[in-house]
């Protein structure tokens, strides 16, 4: 099976094609450049470097969020325009779960952690069962306080990763138990999602285009402002 995954999910920008358990290639940049300037030429690129035709891939993984609205929209709507031009499936792939997925079969704790502004991240913890990568609670929109305190109750050391971590770094690095991803697998990577992609395609649940959807775990900074004004002119004694 051949894959095409993407992830715009958060700074990096990455794409990557697998054939069953071969990595053929894979594009990965972390620069100031948005999402919309990049996604479509790297993934023209890497189709044109590993002499892929976009038709020969079976299905399209995605990288379904939490994590940037901008991003997460970008990379949702590209997706879903290769899928409607190739008449291909897609696989909606939570983004945590990917960024976890990159440390292999860790024998830690494993908490990815992506930044969401106002002192919170974007959560889970998993940890590996054999080769299952178990996740060992809901996904959450935290205090990086809230995650620490979940972390400190792990009697295994916890691996932090994501771009949450050089933001909230200082108060992690007081827990001498907590240990943090270096930086060839510490953020997201699309050879990830891929491979997390075949395996929930193999499981069934790929779908079509019109049915594909993203994951949010709370409201966008543009509707939380709005949501502010009003409720201080409802205070202030407005008409709303």
């Amino acid at each position: 099976m051949k894959v095409l995954g993407i992830d715009t999910s958060g700074q990096t920008a990455s794409v990557a094609i697998i054939d069953g358990d071969k990595l053929i290639g894979e594009f990965s940049q972390n620069d100031k450049l948005t999402h919309s300037q990049t996604i479509l030429p790297m993934i023209a690129q890497l189709c044109e470097k590993t002499n892929t035709i976009l038709q020969d891939i079976d299905v399209v993984a995605c990288a379904a969020g939490p994590g940037s609205f901008t991003g997460l929209r970008i990379g949702g709507a590209t997706a879903k325009g290769l899928c409607f031009g190739i008449q291909k499936p897609i696989v909606a792939v939570p983004t945590l779960d990917a960024l976890a997925y990159n440390m292999f079969m860790a024998d830690a704790i494993i908490c990815p952690i992506m930044d969401a502004r106002r002192q919170q991240v974007y959560a889970c913890f998993y940890e590996w069962q054999k080769e299952t990568l178990v996740p060992l609670t809901e996904h959450m929109a935290e205090s990086i306080d809230t995650v620490i305190q979940i972390a400190e109750k792990f009697d295994k050391p916890v691996v932090f990763l994501g771009d949450g971590v050089p933001v909230h770094k200082q108060k992690l690095e007081k827990n001498e138990n907590f240990q943090f991803a270096p930086a060839h697998c510490a953020l997201q990577r699309a050879a990830a999602v891929a491979t997390l992609g075949q395996k929930m395609t193999q499981a069934g649940k790929a779908t079509t285009g019109d049915a594909f959807s993203l994951i949010y775990l709370r409201k966008s900074q543009a509707e939380r402002e709005r949501e502010e004004r009003l409720q201080k002119e409802k205070e202030a004694g407005h008409d709303v």
